[in-house]
Order: C-alpha cells, then sequence, then structure tokens
C-alpha cells in the first residue's frame, strides 16, 4: 500500500484488513514523533488533522494551514459538523476527512491516533518529573552567575540574552503543568530560544534564553496561563544573560504591581515614571548623578527594587535576601545620601534619582572646564534628595502633568490621599492622624482611586501622585483642615 493511499476505494467497503493497515501506519508514525503521527492522520483520511491545546492553540497541524481552523473546530464543535474530535493527551485531537472517506475509516482513525497520543503523553509524563528538576537546576546555575555552563548545557547555541518572568499564585502547580505542555520545552536548541521552566520557593519561574530578540510567543503562553489559573506576574528583560539576576528581582518587583485587572506586568512599565520624561534633560541629569555618587550600583538597584516594590519585606523578597539585611543595607545607604529616606518626599525624589539618564559627556566635560558656582556646588556634594533643582519642577509642562493627574479632587479626598501617602501608603496611622476610623480611609481611598484612575498599590504611581499633590497645592493639605460637620462626619465641599 503506497503513502497518500486507504487502500479502499472512495466509496468500497472497510473492513478489518484496512484496520490492521491503518493500526499499522500510525503505530510506525508514533514512534517518530507526535507531528509525523497527525501527518499520518490527516494522509488516512485524506483531509486535514489538528492536535490542539486550550492554551499553546495548535501543538501540531497537518498541513500547517489547517491551524488555525483545527482550534476553532476544537473551541465550537457545532460551527463544524463535519470534523470530529476526541480528547487526547490533555487536548483535542480534531480530524477533517474527505467526503469521500468512509466515516468508519475516519472512526478507527480517529480512536487509533488519539490512543497513541494518550500513549506518548503518558511517556512524556513519566520523563516530565527528571527534565522539571533539571531546569530548576538550570534556572539556580543561571542566577548564581555560571551563565556559561547554562549555554553550553543547552547546545551551545549563541545564547546572549533572557527574559524572566515570575508567576505567583494558589494555582501555580497546575500552571506549571499546563504551560510546560504549551511550551513544549526541549534542551535542544533550535532556531532562536530555548525555555527553562520551573518552581523556585513556590514560585513559577519562565526564563527564555534567546538571541537578543523576543517574538512574545511566551509572553503570549504565560499571559493565557495567568488568565485561566488566576495567577499574578512579572517580566523583566530582554536583559544580557549575565543580568540574570538583575531580570529575576525586576520581575518580583513587577509582579507587586500586577492586579486581577492586569496580571502580567513588564518590569520597564513601573520602573520609568512619566514625571522624568517632563523634567528639563541637563540639571535633572547632573542632580541626579551628584546625589547618588556615594553609592555603588549594587546600593543603587537594592534603593530601586525596595520603591518599586513599596516595602521592606517584598523588597526582601525580591532580592532573595532576609529582611535584616535588607533594613541593614538601607540604613547604609541612607547614610551615604545624608538624607531621611522615611520620608516621603525624598523616598520620591530618590525614584526620580534612580530612574535619571546619565549626563551627557559634554555637560560633564563644561562642568570640569568652568569654575561655574554650580559645579562647584555639586563637586562638593552639596546636591541633596531633600531638594531638587531650583526650578525644575516649575515648568508648564510639568505643571500640567500634575494637574492633569490631580486636578478636580474634593478637599476631603485631597487631604486624606495627602495623609496617607505621607505615611507609606499605611492605613492605621493615616486614619489616627486623620480622626476617622479606618473603613472611612478605605472608602476614601478607593473613590481617589477611581476618581485618578490609577492603581494606589503600585508604588511607582504612589510616588508620583504624592509629588504632584506637591506641585499643585495651595495650602498645607493638612488633617486640620479637613472639611468637618460635627463629630467624625464630613461634609462634600
Amino acid at each position: 500500500m503506497g503513502t497518500g493511499t486507504t487502500g479502499h476505494g472512495p466509496n468500497g467497503p472497510w473492513d478489518a484488513r484496512d484496520g490492521r493497515d491503518t493500526t499499522g501506519r500510525l503505530l510506525r508514525a508514533a514512534t517518530g514523533s507526535g507531528a509525523r503521527l497527525i501527518a499520518e492522520a490527516a494522509t488516512l483520511v485524506q483531509g486535514w488533522a489538528v492536535l490542539a491545546d486550550p492554551i499553546a492553540g495548535a501543538v501540531y497541524s497537518a498541513p500547517a494551514a489547517a491551524a488555525a481552523d483545527g482550534v476553532h473546530a476544537a473551541a465550537a464543535p457545532h460551527d463544524h459538523p463535519y470534523s470530529v474530535q476526541l480528547p487526547a493527551a490533555g487536548a483535542v485531537l480534531v480530524l477533517a476527512p474527505a467526503p469521500a472517506t468512509p466515516a468508519e475509516h475516519t472512526g478507527h482513525v480517529a480512536a487509533t491516533t488519539a490512543a497513541l497520543l494518550e500513549v506518548r503523553g503518558q511517556r512524556a509524563a513519566e520523563l516530565r518529573g527528571e527534565q522539571m528538576r533539571l531546569h530548576t537546576t538550570l534556572l539556580r546555575l543561571l542566577l548564581a552567575g555560571h551563565a556559561d555552563a547554562v549555554v553550553d548545557a543547552l547546545g551551545g547555541g549563541a545564547y546572549t540574552h533572557v527574559t524572566v518572568y515570575r508567576l505567583t499564585g494558589e494555582d501555580t502547580l497546575a500552571a506549571h503543568q499546563v504551560l510546560w505542555r504549551a511550551v513544549r520545552p526541549t534542551l535542544t536548541p533550535h532556531a532562536d530560544a530555548c525555555t527553562l521552566l520551573g518552581r523556585l520557593d513556590g514560585e513559577l519561574v519562565v526564563a527564555e534564553v534567546h538571541r537578543g530578540s523576543d517574538d512574545g510567543r511566551i509572553l503570549r503562553l504565560v499571559s493565557r496561563v495567568c488568565e485561566r489559573h488566576g495567577l499574578l506576574a512579572g517580566m523583566a528583560g530582554p536583559l544580557p544573560l549575565a543580568e540574570m539576576s538583575t531580570a529575576y528581582c525586576d520581575a518580583a518587583a513587577a509582579r507587586h504591581s500586577a492586579t486581577p485587572a492586569h496580571r502580567i506586568v513588564p518590569a520597564d512599565a513601573i520602573g520609568a515614571p512619566r514625571l522624568a520624561p517632563l523634567l528639563p534633560a541637563a540639571p535633572y541629569a547632573r542632580w541626579a548623578a551628584a546625589v547618588l555618587r556615594p553609592l555603588d550600583p549594587a546600593q543603587q538597584h537594592l534603593l530601586l527594587v525596595w520603591l518599586r516594590t513599596g516595602s521592606k519585606p517584598s523588597a526582601a523578597e525580591a532580592l532573595g535576601l532576609s529582611a535584616g539585611t535588607v533594613r541593614a543595607r538601607i540604613r547604609e545607604a541612607a547614610r551615604l545620601l545624608d538624607a531621611d529616606l522615611e520620608d516621603a518626599t525624598v523616598r520620591a525624589h530618590l525614584l526620580l534619582a534612580l530612574r535619571a539618564p546619565a549626563p551627557a559627556d559634554s555637560d560633564a566635560a563644561a562642568d570640569a572646564a568652568s569654575g561655574s558656582d554650580e559645579a562647584a556646588l555639586r563637586n562638593a556634594g552639596e546636591a541633596r534628595l531633600e531638594a531638587l533643582p531650583g526650578g525644575i519642577l516649575d515648568t508648564g509642562a510639568v505643571r500640567a502633568w500634575a494637574g492633569g493627574l490631580v486636578d478636580g479632587l474634593e478637599p476631603r479626598l485631597r487631604i486624606a490621599l495627602t495623609c496617607w501617602l505621607r505615611h507609606h501608603a499605611r492605613t492605621a496611622p493615616a486614619a489616627t492622624e486623620l480622626h476617622v476610623h479606618r473603613t472611612t480611609l478605605t472608602t476614601w481611598l478607593h473613590q481617589c482611586a477611581d476618581h485618578l484612575a490609577q492603581n494606589l498599590a503600585d508604588a511607582t504611581v504612589r510616588a508620583e501622585i504624592h509629588l504632584a499633590l506637591r506641585i499643585t497645592r495651595c495650602g498645607p493639605d493638612a488633617p486640620a483642615d479637613l472639611p468637618r460637620r460635627g463629630g467624625r462626619t464630613y461634609r462634600r465641599a
């Protein structure tokens, strides 16, 4: 029997011999690969065949052009009454036979193919535990700085960059299994990328190792898994492989800004405040370089992670350090900066400094060549976090940004929000200072979030709002100015 024939006429009978021949052909194809098995099934029914996964889409498709039809048929079988759908290996096998193919033959091909896919899936599951442990080991090696050893283990491909995802939630174990099947990770290098999956300290970690370009496939899969299993995720990269530990920390910091409405957050979406691009570039960059001069890059990164996550325990979790170590290093940074890092305004200025562009070489040369008072003050270390350079916030663009962000807040909401931000988003001490119940303050904060259309759980957003309130204030915004009408009730202005 030649390849491409079914062994019977278009309308001829189908007998046991046909069944044995069909089973034999499918068995031989299954020993090769899942793709060969699907291709053989498509040939036998003289139509197309697709193995469709709810997360990955088309796992195998023969021909490739049938992938979209197969996924649609699996999702909406009533729209494809002439196709056959069977569950197989956690996915759906879809066969669309030619009109002349006998129904008995199509049913036999479908049942045999689904059974062989199940066998292949069980065999893969037996090996999966060992493969997952290997992936976890490779992730730990990357985090320990052994990028060259990991690249060698991946086949010596010219991998240069990594994109990291860190997922948390109650269903990470099931999500790991689903994502593993959807990604179909392999340590044999292929065109451009290799994906490592592992569970580290209760989190699901995905590291896509590639050659500098990210096609977005893993991002789409992670996004679908997060929606399906109710997970929250942070994403960082692409970064050079040598900076894997930085990407790992940044992904955790980004995850603290994720919400059920935005389940996956890129690190660069929270790391670059919207105020920074509006500031005059030259004085802003020179001020930032001057105030940060006492800190080394590791200290600056720790402070950035702390300010992004909004708390020392969260920063410790992101950095893989103990909370005591993080507290000690922040105290040392505060000493070097000679600044009170418990002050909300200082923290907001520090976040701006950490995200400032590097000063231009021409500016540095001009400062070195000139004996201006400004340069002398900077070189003497007079630039401080407590105050931005004169006039830097007093521009039309900055005032328009601040007004667009916080204008329209009622006085009670503005005062309550200012007090809450001054207490670093801690409701109990803010409510005590305002002389209101915590429930009342929580309600007001929800109203502020709705009015501003901002996520107040994001530490970077809170820093920007704090500065916007300071820029636009016409009075002290003090709790004593809260409009009152007897006791603890308040009237609308």
